[in-house]
Order: structure tokens, then C-alpha cells, then sequence
């Protein structure tokens, strides 16, 4: 398998899901604004997502993925598969079971996580039935988390990589062409979410049925490999859940600074989730297979080439978004949000949370590229660690920067916390003699270097002015912009070529 293929496969893939993310939030704030309706939909969906990115996708593939790659390198053909039916059955219950006690309890949860709603009975029973509508979307995330996990470490990356796409798709479809058979229209989003989830399950079947590893029902409570997934879900699950808390911590604090932080701060995150997501939710899904494959052979040289090249990787692609993510901070905010009633200011508060962000870029994306490393030795316990150490950093550095820094020392405050949890991580993979850097860092260090400040320098006198970017009309800023990003990338990558960089020297192969 050519991982710089898979790795160009899977961002591309979650580049159209980002766009179609765009377009779907555009198309919701058309059809329904900041309404009541709209309120109502946000809180009925909350819950059933926050499930999904807690369990489904996040604790239940950091133990599942490990524990196969195990069984079909060792194991043989015959052993994965009974795990894999083992497993899907006891999940399919399991989230089934939650599905339809969220239902039933829909008025209770809402009235737990949105006690306001109480006092307007028509409100609150419009988010008890959407949440009724909504709830089942774990049941079908949780499978599609499965099958996800199954495909690639196959190596089949394309699929689970598009299936993001269809969620999106359906919200649009069901908000532009549904809405006015509903009553009210803002249940179409509600069924819209519930056909993704149908949809995206739907997808995995014919890739799962083509590598012979569609599940068949077999429900036992007594599978070893079952109960070594359940014992490492319980770290992982709390592992998850520190990002959450976090943020969750953050919004707290931001909630006392003045009005607009929240959304300076969440417009900035926005633009953050790019080169998060197309680089180190990548990186993550493409290395966790092959490390798991190579820890389960006791192949360790195998295992730290392999990482030595992703972390190659991630700062090669990394560092010039970040520096970029600095430089033109207020060309891009203006480009894409100064429309309506976000005015010039609340373009400059968002540009300094967004170079708060920029500074822990890297770090944000090698957490994405070390922790796997853990997760596929079966050690998830040192990375839950490293997090609630990195969780406890944030706040005292929250209170020690909002005083002067207000909402950018919230972002900056990540920032920092995030580049300590990749340092802690490596030096963790150091200390365990599992990771030991190849030759050549220095040059390698040293021409990216000098490749940056080249690119630097050219978005810099690209850019301009930035009263331009505050007062030009949006077409103007767009086609400037595209300008702007087109001299970043060829500075960057001609200054890389001319220093003997070679898209040939970071092609690597690996066996699934």
C-alpha cells in the first residue's frame, strides 16, 4: 500500500466533507436563520453527536482497530472474522439498546441539557420529537465506526473516508427540497440526520461484502478478543471525553468575557478544522493499521521508520498552514465571513484568536500522529495520561492569560497545552524505545526552515495592506485571495524543490 496515496485520498476526501460541511451551514442558516426552530434542532442533534464522537468513532476505534490488526496478522482469516462477528453483534445491541432508551427519555434529557426549553412547552416539544427522530443516528454511526475500522486496516481508505460526505448531502437535500412538506419544515433536518446515518451504513456494505468481511449476527458475552476491546474502551472513553471537558471548560470562561467572544473564538476554530482535519485526522486513520500491523509482527523497525516518516510528514504540511494561518489571518476571516452583520472589528478579534490557534497547530496534528502509536501497542492508558495533564495545563494557563489576552488567551492557552501533550508523547515513545529518529534531521530541519521564512515572506507582501481586506467588496477579496494562497504555495513548494526535496522522497509502501 502507498501511504502517500492513501494519505492524499483520505484529505481529499475530507475536503469535500469540509466544503459540503460549509454549504450544509449555509443552506440551514438560509432556510431557518438563528431561529427558535433552528435552536431546537441544535439541541435534539447535540446529544446523539457527542455520543458518536465519544464513543462510536473515537474510544471504540482506538481499541477495535489494534486488537484486529492483531488477529488478522496472526490469527488468520478464520479467527478475524469470528471477532469481527462477535463484536458487531454485541455493539449493534448495545447502541440499539441506547437508541431506544434516548427516545423514551428524550423529555428528560432535554430537559437536563436544556432546562430553558422547559418554560416554552412548544419549543421543548419540538427538540423531544426531534431528538426521538435523531437518537437512532448512534446506532447506525456506531456500525458505521466498525465497518470503518474493518476497511482500513484492509487498507480500503477511499470508503470510510467519503461516507462523512452523505450526512452532509442528505442535510442539504432534506433542508432545500423536503422542508416544506414537514410541518414544522426544521424536522426535515431532523430526518435528514437520520438518512445520513442510514446512508452512510449503507455505503460500507458492498466494500465490506468485497473483502469477505461483512458481519453476521453472533452475539456470546465470553470472546477474549471482545473483552480486551471492552477492557481498553474504558480508558479510551475517558480519554475522548478530556477534549470535551476542555472545551467545555473553555466555553465556561469565555462566557465572562464581553459579548462576541464566543463566536470570535468559534469562527476562528472553524478555519482551524481544515488542516486538522485534512491532515491530522489522515494521518491518524492511515498510520493506526500499518503501526498495529508492525507492534503485532514485533517488527519495531518497522514501526519507527514508519512514524519517523509521518512525523515528516506532519511538519512538512503542518507548519507552512500555520504560518500562513498567522500571516493572513484577516484576508481569510474577511473572505469568508465579513458578510452581514460581522463587521471589521469582529474580523480583527477573530484573526488574533486564529493566530493563537496557529501557534499549536503542529501540535494539535502530531497528537494526532503519536497518540495512534499508542493505541496501536494497546497502550491507551499513557496517552489518557498525558491528556488530563495537558487538560489541567489549559485552565491555569486560561486563568493566567484571559486578564491580558481576553478571548486570544483562551486559543493561546490550547495552543500551548496541546504542543506539551505532543511533547509528552513523544518523549513517552522516546523513553520506551519505540521511536528512534532516522538520520537526516538536521538538513531536513534546516531546509524546511528556510523554505518557510521564503513563503512567509512572499504571503506577507502579498497580502498588503489589510484595510483592503476590510473594505474591498467580496468578489475582490475572494479573487485576492486566491492570489495570495497561490504565491504561498509555490514559494513554498519551488523553495523545497530547489533545496532537493523530491515528491519521490516521501512515497513509502507498507503491507496491510
Amino acid at each position: 500500500m502507498n501511504l502517500l496515496r492513501a494519505l492524499a485520498t483520505v484529505s481529499g476526501m475530507t475536503l469535500v466533507s469540509r466544503i459540503l460541511g460549509f454549504v450544509r451551514d449555509a443552506v440551514t442558516a438560509y432556510a431557518f436563520g438563528a431561529s427558535v426552530m433552528m435552536d431546537a434542532f441544535v439541541v435534539a442533534f447535540r446529544l446523539p453527536n457527542l455520543l458518536r464522537r465519544l464513543f462510536a468513532e473515537g474510544a471504540f476505534s482506538q481499541a477495535f482497530v489494534p486488537i484486529l490488526a492483531e488477529y488478522k496478522n496472526k490469527q488468520g482469516e478464520a479467527e478475524t472474522k469470528r471477532l469481527v462477528n462477535h463484536v458487531a453483534s454485541l455493539l449493534g445491541v448495545a447502541v440499539l439498546l441506547v437508541s431506544i432508551l434516548g427516545a423514551i427519555a428524550a423529555p428528560a434529557i432535554i430537559w437536563l441539557t436544556a432546562p430553558g426549553f422547559a418554560d416554552e412547552p412548544q419549543r421543548f416539544a419540538l427538540t423531544v420529537e426531534m431528538t426521538r427522530i435523531t437518537f437512532p443516528y448512534i446506532f447506525f454511526m456506531a456500525l458505521v465506526a466498525l465497518s470503518a475500522g474493518v476497511l482500513n486496516t484492509w487498507g480500503r481508505f477511499a470508503v470510510p473516508a467519503f461516507t462523512p460526505v452523505l450526512l452532509n448531502i442528505a442535510m442539504i437535500v432534506m433542508a432545500l427540497f423536503a422542508a416544506p412538506w414537514f410541518d414544522p419544515p426544521v424536522l426535515a433536518l431532523a430526518w435528514g440526520a437520520f438518512l445520513g446515518g442510514v446512508l452512510q451504513l449503507a455505503l460500507q456494505v458492498p466494500a465490506l461484502m468485497k473483502i469477505g468481511m461483512l458481519p453476521r449476527f453472533s452475539l456470546t458475552f465470553s470472546d477474549p478478543g471482545v473483552n480486551r476491546i471492552l477492557k481498553l474502551m474504558l480508558p479510551a472513553t475517558l480519554g475522548v471525553s478530556v477534549a470535551q471537558v476542555s472545551l467545555l471548560i473553555n466555553q465556561v470562561f469565555a462566557s465572562f468575557l464581553p459579548a462576541g467572544s464566543m463566536s470570535w473564538l468559534y469562527f476562528a476554530d472553524r478555519l482551524m478544522e481544515f488542516p486538522t482535519g485534512l491532515l491530522g485526522v489522515a494521518m491518524g486513520t492511515i498510520l493506526l493499521p500499518s503501526l498495529a500491523k508492525y507492534h503485532s509482527t514485533d517488527d519495531r523497525a518497522g514501526f519507527s521508520a514508519l512514524l519517523d516518516w509521518g512525523l515528516r510528514m506532519t511538519l512538512l504540511l503542518t507548519l507552512p498552514a500555520a504560518v500562513a494561518l498567522a500571516i493572513i489571518g484577516v484576508p481569510l476571516v474577511a473572505t469568508l465571513f465579513k458578510h452581514g452583520a460581522f463587521t471589521a472589528a469582529d474580523v480583527l478579534q477573530t484573526r488574533t484568536a486564529l493566530a493563537a490557534y496557529a501557534v499549536g497547530l503542529t501540535g494539535l496534528i502530531a497528537v494526532k500522529i503519536l497518540a495512534p502509536a499508542f493505541y496501536s501497542r494497546q497502550d491507551i492508558r499513557t496517552p489518557v495520561k498525558f491528556g488530563v495533564i495537558s487538560l489541567v495545563a489549559t485552565q491555569l494557563m486560561n486563568l493566567a492569560f484571559i486578564g491580558p489576552l481576553r478571548h486570544a488567551g483562551l486559543a493561546l492557552s490550547i495552543s500551548l497545552a496541546a504542543l506539551l501533550n505532543a511533547g509528552l508523547l513523544y518523549h513517552g515513545l522516546r523513553k520506551r524505545d519505540a521511536y528512534q529518529p532516522a538520520a537526516g534531521w538536521g538538513k531536513f530541519s534546516l531546509k524546511l526552515g528556510v523554505a518557510l521564512i521564503v513563503m512567509g515572506a512572499a504571503l506577507y507582501f502579498a497580502m498588503g495592506a489589510e484595510t483592503f481586506w476590510l473594505q474591498a467588496s467580496t468578489h475582490d477579496r475572494l479573487i485576492r485571495l486566491m492570489l495570495v494562497i497561490l504565491a504561498g504555495v509555490t514559494t513554498y513548494f519551488g523553495s523545497l524543490f530547489a533545496l532537493g526535496f523530491r515528491p519521490a522522497d516521501f512515497k513509502r509502501r507498507t503491507k496491510v
